[in-house]
């Protein structure tokens, strides 16, 4: 939808949908090629999403004090691409190019799903406005504390001493 834009909170994700074939992405930072995706797709989320879909792809949890974007590939087609954070001031823009085997989908927060056909892209970049947020005590210990509770961040056992 040419210049429509989305508020998101969490994430915004780029993928191939139900097609058998892997996603072709151009991953452009202000104009500049920066990666090709080739996989099923790319999650490009804040530090509140960090902990949500970037993180079950293997992407970093972030403090939410943190002023960046996690870009995460999901099941990329190489072993070296890796999840990275970006600076705020990242300007990005995904397009299915036009050699690409398929069309894709982006989603936005996990709704508004949308077909991107060749030659369509999104830019992303992040708001001059963030979101305050309410805390219990304090922002830090607030969200260890909803890692552990949530997520059971490094709950084990402990060993015993010999």
């Amino acid at each position: 939808m040419p210049g429509k834009v989305f508020d998101v909170l969490n994430e915004v994700v780029v993928d191939r949908g139900s097609n058998p074939y892997l996603s072709k992405i151009e991953c452009y930072e202000h104009d500049r090629l920066i990666t090709k995706v080739q996989g099923d797709g790319v999650i490009v989320a804040t530090p509140t999403g960090s902990t949500a879909y970037s993180t079950a792809a293997g992407g970093s949890m972030v403090h939410p004090n943190v002023p960046c974007m996690l870009f995460t590939p999901i099941c990329p087609h190489s072993l070296s691409f890796r999840p990275v954070i970006l600076p705020d001031s990242a300007k990005l823009e995904l397009k299915i190019p036009e050699d690409a085997r398929s069309n894709a989908w982006v989603s936005f927060d996990g709704k508004r799903r949308q077909q991107l056909s060749r030659g369509d892209s999104v830019r992303i970049y992040m708001s001059e406005h963030p979101l305050p947020t309410v805390n219990k005590s304090d922002q830090t210990g607030d969200w260890f504390h909803s890692l552990v509770r949530c997520l059971n961040w490094n709950d084990r056992l402990e060993q015993k001493a010999l």
